[in-house]
Formats: C-alpha cells, sequence, structure tokens
C-alpha cells in the first residue's frame, strides 16, 4: 500500500452513489448517513450539480486570483446577500478557513487593539482542524499528543458556561493579556454534537461587543442547511463578526470561506492568499449548492427529516435504556448518546452498521453522529432508524 496510513479505514471500497445510496466494487448497496463527513448536501451524483460543473470544465476550471474571476464573484455576491456578512475570502478547506480567521484575529489585536500578543479565547472540546494553527485552537488534548509545542496565544473555557467565560477573561485581563477575539462553533460537532444555547450566546455576544472582542463562528460543519437554517448563527439569535464554511459548501468538492463584516475587513493584498482558493470550479459547484438548497426548500426538508430523525432515535433509546442515553442535535445534524458506564462505544456500533448496510459516523467514543445528505427522504430516515435499531438488536439483545 503506497498511502501513508493517516487514516484507519473501515472494510469497504465504495465505487459510485446516486442520492443517499452508495454501492461498493461488488454491488452493495449502502444508506450513507455520513455524506463525506456532511459534505455531500446533495447527496451524490447530484444531476444540477453535474450539469453545471460539466458546463464549467467545457470553459475552464483554474485561474489564478492575480486576476478577476466571475464565478468567485458571484459567488461572493450570493453568500454576502443571504448572511449578515459583507465580504468573502475563499480557500479550500475548512482549517483553512480557519486559519485565514485566526490571522485575521491576530490582525485585529495588534493593529486595533495594540496587543503585541493577542489571546484567542476557544471552548474545551472544540474542534477547529488539523493544521497547526487551527489544532492550537481545538479545545480537546487528544488531538494535541505528539505535536507539541502548539502555538501559544490560545486559552479555552467550558461550552455554554458564561461563568466559565467571564471568569477565564477576567484573569486573562487582571494579568495584562489583551483578548482579540473568540472562536467558536454553534454547535459543537466533533466534540460530541453538542447545541449551543441561546441564553450563554447572547450573553457571549454582550460581553464581546463591550470588551470590543470578535466574535468568529465556526460553521465548518454547522453552515450551508445543515441545522435547518441556512447558517447555524441564525438558532442562536445573534450575528457573529465573522464566520467560516466548507464541507457542505461544495457538495462533496473542495471550497472553504471565511465571510467578515466591513468593519472587520482588515486583510490587505499580501497578507494572505491561496492558490487554489476561489477557483472557478468550486466556485460554480458552492454557487449550485446554494441555489439548489433553495430552489428545492430543502431547509424545510431539513427540519421535517431532522424531527422525524430525532423521535425515531428517542424510541430507540427507549428499547435499550441500559445502554443509551439520549439524542442532540439540530436538524441533520444529530448524535445518538451512548452512556458512559455503559463498555458499548460508538466505533463498535458503527462497524455493525456496516454489515447492515447503513454507514454512520462517530463524533467520540459515545457518540454515533447522522449527517445524511440534506436530500434524505422519509422513507429512507426510516430505514435508516430501523437499521440502527437491528444493528443494535443484534449486538445487545
Amino acid at each position: 500500500m503506497s498511502l501513508m496510513e493517516t487514516y484507519k479505514r473501515f472494510p469497504l471500497r465504495i465505487f459510485r452513489g446516486k442520492g443517499s445510496w452508495v454501492w461498493d466494487e461488488n454491488g452493495s448497496k449502502y444508506l450513507d448517513c455520513v455524506a463525506g463527513i456532511a459534505t455531500c448536501c446533495l447527496g451524490h451524483s447530484d444531476n444540477a450539480l453535474r450539469r453545471s460543473l460539466g458546463k464549467q470544465l467545457n470553459k475552464i476550471q483554474h485561474v489564478s486570483n492575480l486576476y478577476h474571476i466571475k464565478e468567485q464573484e458571484d459567488l461572493a455576491e450570493y453568500l454576502v446577500e443571504h448572511s449578515c456578512a459583507d465580504k468573502v475570502f475563499f480557500c479550500n478547506s475548512g482549517a483553512e478557513a480557519n486559519e485565514a480567521a485566526i490571522k485575521l484575529a491576530r490582525k485585529y489585536g495588534n493593529q486595533v487593539k495594540g496587543a503585541k500578543k493577542p489571546i484567542i479565547i476557544s471552548a474545551k472540546s472544540s474542534f477547529h482542524g488539523r493544521t497547526l494553527a487551527s489544532l492550537s485552537a481545538t479545545g480537546q488534548p487528544i488531538y494535541h499528543k505528539g505535536f507539541e509545542p502548539l502555538l501559544e496565544g490560545f486559552e479555552f473555557f467550558n461550552y455554554n458556561n458564561i461563568d466559565s467565560f467571564r471568569n477565564l477573561i477576567d484573569k486573562l485581563e487582571s494579568n495584562g493579556h489583551s483578548i482579540s477575539a473568540v472562536l467558536i462553533e454553534p454547535l459543537q460537532a466533533e466534540g460530541g454534537i453538542h447545541p449551543g444555547e441561546k441564553s450563554f450566546f447572547k450573553k457571549l455576544k454582550e460581553i464581546c461587543t463591550k470588551r470590543k472582542i470578535l466574535l468568529i463562528f465556526d460553521e465548518v460543519q454547522t453552515g450551508v442547511g445543515r441545522t435547518g437554517k441556512l447558517w447555524g448563527y441564525e438558532n442562536l439569535g445573534i450575528e457573529p463578526d465573522a464566520f467560516t464554511i466548507a464541507k457542505g459548501l461544495g457538495g462533496g468538492h473542495a471550497i472553504g470561506a471565511l465571510l467578515v463584516k466591513n468593519a472587520i475587513d482588515l486583510l490587505k493584498p499580501g497578507e494572505h492568499a491561496s492558490t487554489f482558493g476561489g477557483n472557478p470550479f468550486a466556485c460554480n459547484a458552492g454557487l449550485t449548492v446554494l441555489k439548489e438548497i433553495e430552489k428545492r426548500k430543502l431547509l424545510t426538508n431539513v427540519n421535517d427529516r431532522g424531527i422525524q430523525l430525532k423521535e425515531g432515535l428517542k424510541n430507540i433509546i427507549n428499547l435499550f435504556p441500559e445502554y443509551l442515553q439520549e439524542t442532540r442535535g439540530l436538524g441533520l445534524i444529530q448524535g445518538l448518546v451512548i452512556k458512559n458506564n455503559s463498555e458499548l462505544t460508538s466505533q463498535e456500533v458503527i462497524i455493525d452498521a456496516l454489515k447492515e448496510n447503513l454507514l454512520l459516523v462517530s463524533a467520540g467514543p459515545k457518540v454515533i453522529r447522522i449527517v445524511p445528505p440534506l436530500i434524505i427522504k422519509e422513507r429512507e430516515i426510516n430505514i435508516l432508524l430501523e437499521r440502527i435499531k437491528k444493528t443494535l438488536y443484534k449486538k445487545l439483545k
């Protein structure tokens, strides 16, 4: 095998896909509730996406950002018109988008607040990426091990806990530190599917505004309709100063973005860049995805299917109360939580679900994450629930 062993892969080679389904090389059919880890929001081999990208390849797929790119400008205009942002920077992934956000936060700290060593605050159990800066902003020590020393300038508080946040900033400021930004997910995804609480985020926003601290949302997994709103922050009743997106934006194609309000549009020519970021092919994919979400009214589907999924998972929990604790999440990002005192792990369930031709993914050792395409149908949710139930029966009964 010529590949570096950076992934522990399941014994499955996926050959093709259509809608919410994929087939392996032997022709076996699987219901895909991983969707490229929340990226294939229109499902697999979507007709609109295929047509649009085919036309784009017949025209041009990449030019440098040395020139004006119409597809990039069109996508940026759509994003600005449909969000709280005023300007957009394009890159290729969520980690890159968060890197851009971190650079912006440091520029803000240096230029606006006059800090030589500005601090960025993040939440414990957060996940912001695997590059060195985004890893340093991630509040999970398990991801840090072996990659020390991490970048300095990051501190952490307990998610959804305003007292923990207040205590941290009071401590930092009393010791002479300047806080430039808070980088936070509106719903912690990799950290166990923990939705943000409105009351917490309202107070967080008030404190950040009063102390001139940037509020930056990591919407890499929650953005582009995953929670039933186009953006995760819409569930919380506040607007961030900036937010990052990726995953679902390209419908399975590589693209990321940092969106900012005019007041913090601080990065100037030569201070940040991306060779492939905002290329015509990726931006065509992004604009097609967003327009199809709007055209097909997929946000309604996400909400309807999310309610159906949550109710179905609650019924499954009632069947296995000694093993399962709760379900949590929004829209079509749901977590089935295993009790901590149970020996059962999420990975065990995911491996056994493969035998029932169902693809799932974990969000930690005790949370089974369910992130199907946004196009998933009512009958497919019923199939999903039935296969989870069958997997658990065979495993536990």
